[in-house]
Parts: C-alpha cells; sequence; structure tokens
C-alpha cells in the first residue's frame, strides 16, 4: 500500500482516491500498483457495487505519469524501469477497460496523460467547470499512451488527431460535447454526488439528477477547420493544409504544431491510425507499449521533459528536427512487434 493512495469503502462503493497534491496527483508506480490491488479485491466482492476514482485535495485530477522518474531512467538504465511502469501502467489502464462492475470517474480539474487513462475507461466520466483535458505528449517527445490511440482515434470529425498532435487542453464543456465525459456537474456538487452513489442509489438516476447544461463548447465553432486540416494521416499534409488558411486560428494552430517533437507527431498519427482499424483494446495497448519501449529512449524523450518540465525553457532540439527528417523507417520501427517474451500482455485474471 501507499499513501499516495486513498484506497476505502464506503456504503456500495469503494474509492480510489489519487493523493499527491504537490503533484497534481501524477500516478507513480506505487498508486498504479495499489489500484490494480483493489481493483481485483473488489472485482468479485458482493458488497463492493460500484468502483469511484477521484482526487483529494489540490486543483486537478491527475496531470499524468511520473514524468521525472521516466526521464531519469531513459537516462540512467536504458529504459528499464521505464518499461516495466509502462508494462505495469497498461495492465491497470486494461483492467479498468474491461471491469465488470461500474466505474464513476470524477474529472474535476486537470486531466491530462495518465490521468486520461484512469478515467476515460470508466463507464461514468464526470466534467465539471473546473476540467482541463488534455493529451500534451508531443510537447515532450512521448506519445499520447495510456489507452490514448483508442479514445482519440474515436472521436469525430478528425478532433481526436487535433487533440493528440497540438496538446489543446479541453474544457468541462468541450468534453462532454465530444463525449469524452459522460455528464457535467458543478463541482461543488460533487461530494453530494458520491454521497448518494455510496448509499446505493442508481449511478445514471444521481449523475442526471445533479447535472447541469453545460457551457457552449468552444470547439463546435472550430470543429469544420480541424475536420478539414487535420484530414490527413500525412503530418506533412497537416502543416501544409494549415499553411495554406490565411486565418488567425489556422495560424496559432500552425504555430503549436511547429513547436512539437515532429518524431512524436508522426507516431501520434499512425497510432491513432492504426488504433482506428483495431477491435481488441488489449491489442491497442501491446502496439502503444511497442512505442513506449521505444520512444522511452529516443532523444526527444529526454530532451522534451529538460526543456518543459526540469529547465522550463521551452526550447526543446528535436531529433529529427523536422517533419522532413523524420524518415518512415524510423516511424516502422518504433511500431515494430518485440521479441515474444517482451511484448505486453493484460494482467491474467483467475
Amino acid at each position: 500500500m501507499t499513501d499516495e493512495l486513498i484506497v476505502r469503502r464506503e456504503g456500495a462503493a469503494g474509492f480510489l482516491t489519487l493523493n499527491r497534491p504537490k503533484a497534481i496527483h501524477a500516478l507513480t508506480a506505487a498508486m498504479d500498483h495499489a489500484m490494480t490491488e483493489a481493483l481485483l479485491k473488489w472485482r468479485d466482492d458482493p458488497e463492493v457495487k460500484l468502483v469511484i476514482i477521484d482526487h483529494s485535495e489540490g486543483r486537478g485530477f491527475c496531470s499524468g505519469g511520473d514524468i521525472a522518474f521516466l526521464r531519469n531512467s531513459a537516462l540512467n538504465d536504458n529504459g528499464v524501469s521505464g518499461r516495466r511502469f509502462f508494462y505495469e501502467e497498461y495492465q491497470l489502464n486494461h483492467l479498468l477497460f474491461t471491469y465488470p462492475k461500474p466505474v464513476v470517474a470524477f474529472m474535476d480539474g486537470i486531466t491530462m496523460g495518465g490521468g486520461v487513462g484512469i478515467s476515460q475507461p470508466a463507464r461514468y466520466r464526470v466534467a465539471t467547470e473546473n476540467t482541463r483535458y488534455a493529451m500534451p505528449e508531443t510537447g515532450i517527445g512521448l506519445f499520447p499512451d495510456v489507452g490514448g490511440g483508442w479514445y482519440l482515434a474515436r472521436l469525430p470529425g478528425r478532433i481526436g488527431q487535433f487533440l493528440a498532435l497540438t496538446g489543446t487542453r479541453f474544457d468541462g464543456a468541450e468534453c462532454v460535447w465530444t463525449g469524452l465525459s459522460t455528464h457535467y456537474l458543478p463541482a461543488d456538487e460533487l461530494e453530494k454526488a458520491k454521497s448518494r452513489l455510496a448509499a446505493g442509489h442508481e449511478i445514471g438516476g444521481v449523475l442526471s439528477a445533479l447535472s447541469v447544461t453545460p457551457p457552449e463548447a468552444r470547439v463546435a465553432g472550430t470543429a469544420p477547420q480541424i475536420a478539414k486540416h487535420f484530414a490527413s494521416d500525412r503530418f506533412e499534409d497537416i502543416l501544409a493544409s494549415l499553411e495554406a488558411d490565411p486565418s488567425e486560428w489556422a495560424a496559432k494552430e500552425l504555430a503549436t504544431l511547429r513547436t512539437k517533437s515532429p518524431q512524436t507527431c508522426k507516431v501520434a498519427l499512425r497510432q491513432l491510425a492504426e488504433s482506428a482499424r483495431m477491435t481488441d483494446f488489449a491489442d491497442n495497448m501491446a502496439m502503444e507499449y511497442r512505442i513506449a519501449s521505444r520512444v522511452l529512449t529516443r532523444p526527444d524523450f529526454a530532451e522534451g521533459v529538460r526543456a518543459v518540465i526540469v529547465d522550463k525553457t521551452n526550447d526543446p532540439k528535436w531529433d529529427p528536427a523536422t517533419p522532413e527528417g523524420v524518415s518512415d523507417e524510423l516511424i516502422d520501427s518504433i511500431f515494430a512487434p518485440l521479441p515474444a517474451d517482451e511484448e505486453w500482455k493484460p494482467l491474467a485474471l483467475k
């Protein structure tokens, strides 16, 4: 067990409460282990009717994974401990996706990276006026993992590709509009919702009764431009499409893309294209583990984390530096199968 995760029972509900407020509840290996252990324990417990994932104090639900740990692994042990982290985190993601009991995730505040991985598999995903949802991995040379390929590939109108490449933050209204969230509740109603759920009230009824109409989703106004300019699975085509558009919106998105890792952008587009053809979430996670195993020790990850998170200079020197420099052969090598004994597999459940 770990004090970074509060595991408790209240009535009909099992609670998994993230508890690293100073790190905006970024996930550590110990937190992943504790969540998996609790989920397996509650899976066959008839007293537990549902699982609630939330966070303790602080301004976010979950800011992502333990990036400092992963960078340290990339620099000091050739990615060995980092790959183990990804392997077990992806098993947790898959366990939540296939969990037989309803899961309710309260996405109140920052919900990014690893936080997406533990909230998107939930049957009920509650956004609030505080929600800030993003997959910002192109800015640090990683990629939109933890099931991101699956979820983003299934959003309407190329919005998933837009989110994956730009790292744009969606608010709660935009999450509901796109289907990333199922309900929109005022933040000050969340404790009431949790109390009623723990008391055994029907989940959909509780959340619907406390839901309010969200504000207008800003992305609704730009959805046609997103569908047009992000239509291609070829990164160079997207850049060219934006370059040909004289609008202020296109110039802003183009400038954003110019700051991202070209390698990651190409990886993300292929990742989403391949995921869209898959019918089994486990296949998606196996693909993402192959990608993670390779990009963890590629130059862009350690450099991106240095520039954005460690030094905060926001001046990453990407390698390759241009989209044209990222060859098809390089991308193929990132997606290539691993040796059979190294491939990712779901948890073996009894």
